[in-house]
């Protein structure tokens, strides 16, 4: 897979994007939420402080049989390579994790997805996903990640593997790793250097040696 042709794109599209949107939705109506609480340099309104702390008493959704599936998923979808870090380094899987506990009408597609993989895995190799030699998954793989050539057969495969490449791809490009591959720079100064001479010049102006050390100088 082409990470830099393909996946840096379905972060910014319809889909993905409705991933990172449903997580935030808002009640206009419900107006006691305005008060923000200052955490670790994030601001969280009460209601989701509460909510953030009760996910933290559930505790992890998926099993550790799970999490080392996707795990290999993530890794799968998007690898390390010489730009960036993989999947797995962004912490792709604790994402999902919270997201399925926050959004829950993730979790059956998610964990019935993983279901289908082990079982599909055990009836072509006697052997679970996670037990399959590398070249073995990635037959597996690529005979649902791409929905206009997959067979009848493996039809919820391929809805599985939609939704978790959305999710992967969701979780990578909003760490830190992510967005350092894409180049994004987030609010910065402006830099500027001044009126041009030309233009002082015209109005007879100039600047002086303290304003050019002080005001004007900009180091990067």
């Amino acid at each position: 897979m082409d990470r830099r042709k393909t996946l840096k794109t379905l972060v910014f599209s319809s889909v993905s994007a409705s991933v990172v949107l449903s997580a935030c939705n808002n009640n206009d109506t419900d107006k006691k939420n305005n008060d923000v609480a200052v955490t670790d340099n994030l601001y969280r309104t009460p209601e989701e402080m509460k909510q953030m702390d009760a996910l933290k008493i559930q505790g992890n959704f998926f099993n550790p049989h799970e999490t080392k599936t996707l795990t290999i998923l993530g890794d799968m979808i998007i690898p390390k390579d010489q730009i960036s870090g993989s999947a797995s380094d962004a912490q792709a899987v604790a994402f999902i994790d919270y997201m399925v506990r926050d959004q829950t009408h993730y979790q059956t597609p998610i964990r019935g997805g993983l279901i289908w993989l082990d079982q599909y895995a055990y009836k072509k190799h006697l052997k679970y996903f996670i037990d399959l030699a590398p070249n073995q998954q990635i037959d597996i793989v690529d005979e649902i990640a791409y929905p206009e050539l997959a067979k009848p057969g493996v039809k919820n495969g391929v809805t599985f593997f939609n939704a978790l490449r959305d999710l992967v791809v969701t979780a990578f490009y909003t760490s830190e790793i992510g967005y350092k591959d894409v180049g994004y720079m987030g609010n910065r100064p402006n830099q500027w250097n001044g009126v041009p001479d030309d233009v002082l010049k015209k109005h007879g102006l100039a600047y002086t040696e303290k304003e050019l050390k002080e005001c004007i100088s900009y180091n990067p």
